[in-house]
């Protein structure tokens, strides 16, 4: 019984060990940064020097209008570019596990490519195609379609359609992918029997395929809402928002939030309480979508 004890305690030692790592990056960069927001969050900074304010930022905040223009174009995003990529995936993915037979590895890895690329750089090189000498507007003017020049990149409804265009490109095969999965996780006997019982493709791919993929759906809207609410490298890198003002039909949330913190104001706290307010929207909206989307795949 002692050699035992012992060796459940070696084991328990040896289990701590090499869990430590993991645990220690967790309290860096996770946990302390949570709980110091909290205190951050009742501060005003003034260069190195805070002061209390209490609910002070939350006052702030909701009497700023620049932050609730900055969000709105967030939703703006959200409600035009987030459907059309999840529709765009799901025609993919139904072609790509359905239809197409030949190449079959070669379309997906195309599809795929985008989602490995850097964020940074696809959007670099959007900017360097779309700018004003690029080679969209000379390829456009070669063939006789643009008679001018267009700034894609400063006209606010132009700018606007080229980040939802970027985004699309970017994350469509990167959720193609999991529909992909959720297909093939699909029992082929299913759709065998709808072909006896005369049922058509169409009608197939809305009374089976659809509603055996609401899981993977809502995987797909729930992470894609999040990421449009904190989108900050398009339209940072492609259009650079009016850094003065903080203004622009391009300037989303987070990007208001970081040139508060780090270029206008430094005002750490007041970037940390509009930084809460993105987490509860998030928090908000994939409520609602799993109680709507989960509460119909019941």
């Amino acid at each position: 019984m002692r050699v035992q004890g012992a060796f459940q305690r070696y084991l328990n030692r040896s289990g701590w060990f090499f869990v430590a790592p993991a645990v220690i990056l967790f309290v860096v960069f996770m946990a302390y940064p949570i709980l110091s927001s909290l205190y951050l969050v009742t501060r005003r900074w003034k260069g190195l020097t805070d002061s209390f304010i209490g609910l002070g930022n939350f006052a702030r905040m909701l009497n700023d209008g620049l932050f609730w223009h900055a969000l709105g174009n967030n939703f703006v995003l959200m409600v035009i570019q987030v459907p059309i990529m999840i529709a765009l995936a799901l025609i993919f993915a139904v072609m790509l596990h359905h239809g197409i037979r030949r190449f079959r590895g070669l379309f997906r890895l195309i599809l795929f490519l985008p989602a490995i690329t850097s964020l940074v750089a696809y959007s670099i090189l959007f900017r360097i195609l779309l700018q004003t000498n690029g080679l969209a507007n000379n390829l456009l003017m070669q063939m006789g379609l643009l008679q001018q020049p267009v700034a894609w990149l400063n006209d606010p409804l132009l700018a606007n359609i080229t980040i939802i265009v970027a985004l699309t490109w970017r994350w469509t095969g990167y959720n193609m992918i999991f529909f992909l999965v959720g297909l093939q996780n699909i029992d082929p006997e299913i759709y065998e029997a709808a072909e006896v019982d005369g049922a058509s493709k169409i009608g197939q791919f809305f009374r089976i395929t659809l509603p055996l993929l609401v899981p993977v759906i809502l995987f797909s809207l729930v992470t894609s809402t999040s990421g449009t609410l904190q989108l900050f490298d398009e339209p940072n890198v492609l259009t650079n928002p009016n850094q003065s003002q903080l203004s622009g039909p391009t300037m989303t949330a987070a990007l208001y939030i970081y040139r508060q913190a780090f270029q206008v104001s430094s005002d750490f706290g007041y970037a940390t309480t509009m930084s809460y307010v993105i987490v509860l929207l998030a928090g908000i909206l994939a409520f609602i979508q799993i109680r709507f989307l989960g509460g119909r795949n019941k």
